[in-house]
């Protein structure tokens, strides 16, 4: 018998197979159980279930290809439109298209199955492939094109993408309530170096103290070749200068609860109306006001999304060899090591270490630094 002849232009994709809920015990034939199922809308000729545990199961998809760490699904262009998801939670995205219209859409299911290791198929900022549904403005996102310009964080194990496709992060910190916390500053440029987002540092409540107690954490970031911009929604200091630099830019807007984020992008175009909110007087802690990362035009040109506050920040998928290669200011002296290998933390004679006890790297870095490495500063050995 002569053997079938396999199709060359149909590539696969193994992934694993996840279902929003648990499964009733597998009967020997899981593809042939999938005929009738919810699934089976999403199965193309040839594809198929495989492996006998939920932890092992796989799912084979057909004309599909791995691009960096997304999976891009064929699907017939001509029946799609082209559209930018302004803001997306859970299964349902806001995604605007032709014209300027917005649709409200779905995720095809299969999309979520090929997300591998990211939290949600669908972010903010995606470009996406949406199928229109019926006359009314809905519709169902079919493919997310590739993605330039991630920041990420971890959660929960998986990766957090928070918005894509962008150029730029401001990160905003507070000058004084709540306190500035350099180390989660610095988490923020590395995940913004990783995702090739160029980053600004935006200092804000300057109206509540002394500028010139500032200027030893503009020194240190200044010199390091980060734009820092001390901004006042108060007295409109920065405002104008921070506007500039996100003209015709794709900008995010992120950092601690309760810096002003929302304040800040009011003044900086008060028809975006955002909501805001006041420090939590007995916590001293921000308030999550804004819920999700919505995508926005703006006046000047470009787009900026405005995202949840956050208060803690876990780096995604930096290795504890590359933190090194994320602190420029670090570069000059590992060559100065003794160890080809020296993590910068414990070992004698560490260039890195010696430029700290010097005053040529910042403590405060070298600080946020160990804390990336899961090392307490005080736990290091001093060199020999």
């Amino acid at each position: 018998m002569a053997r079938k002849k396999k199709n060359k232009n149909k590539s696969k994709v193994r992934v694993d197979f996840r279902k929003n809920r648990e499964a009733r015990p597998r009967d020997q034939n899981l593809t042939r159980e999938l005929n009738g199922n919810e699934l089976a809308e999403d199965l193309d000729v040839g594809e198929r279930i495989s492996g006998k545990g939920k932890v092992s199961r796989k799912r084979t998809i057909i004309n599909a290809e791995a691009v960096g760490d997304q999976i891009l699904r064929e699907v017939d262009e001509s029946t799609c439109l082209q559209g930018r998801v302004l803001s997306s939670i859970g299964l349902n995205s806001v995604v605007e298209g032709p014209g300027r219209k917005k649709y409200e859409c779905t995720i095809r299911r299969v999309l979520r199955t090929m997300a591998r290791d990211a939290r949600n198929a669908v972010v903010t900022g995606d470009r996406v492939l949406f199928r229109q549904e019926g006359d009314d403005y809905q519709g169902v996102i079919e493919r997310v094109e590739p993605r330039t310009g991630v920041l990420s964080r971890g959660s929960q194990r998986r990766e957090h993408i928070i918005v894509s496709n962008v150029d730029q992060v401001v990160i905003v910190v507070s000058a004084f309530d709540p306190p500035l916390k350099p180390s989660l500053v610095d988490r923020f440029l590395v995940s913004a170096e990783k995702g090739g987002v160029r980053s600004i540092v935006c200092i804000n409540k300057v109206d509540l103290v002394n500028p010139a107690d500032l200027q030893p954490i503009i020194g240190i970031y200044g010199r390091l070749g980060y734009e820092v911009v001390l901004t006042s929604v108060v007295d409109g200091r920065g405002i104008n200068r921070l506007r500039d630099l996100m003209k015709d830019s794709e900008t995010v807007f992120s950092g601690q609860s309760g810096v002003g984020k929302s304040s800040l992008l009011n003044e900086i175009q008060p028809s975006l109306k955002l909501a805001t909110s006041e420090v939590s007087d007995w916590s001293g802690k921000g308030r999550h006001t804004t819920r999700r990362a919505i995508l926005m035009p703006l006046e000047v040109g470009g787009w900026v999304a405005d995202t949840p506050g956050v208060r803690q920040f876990e780096l995604w998928d930096v290795i504890p060899e590359e933190v090194e290669g994320y602190f420029i200011e670090f570069r000059p002296f590992v060559t100065r090591c003794r160890f080809p290998n020296c993590s910068h933390t414990h070992e004698h004679d560490c260039g890195v270490k010696g430029a700290v006890d010097q005053d040529l790297i910042s403590i405060l870095r070298y600080d946020s630094y160990l804390r990336i490495m899961g090392v307490e500063h005080g736990s290091r050995r001093p060199d020999g």
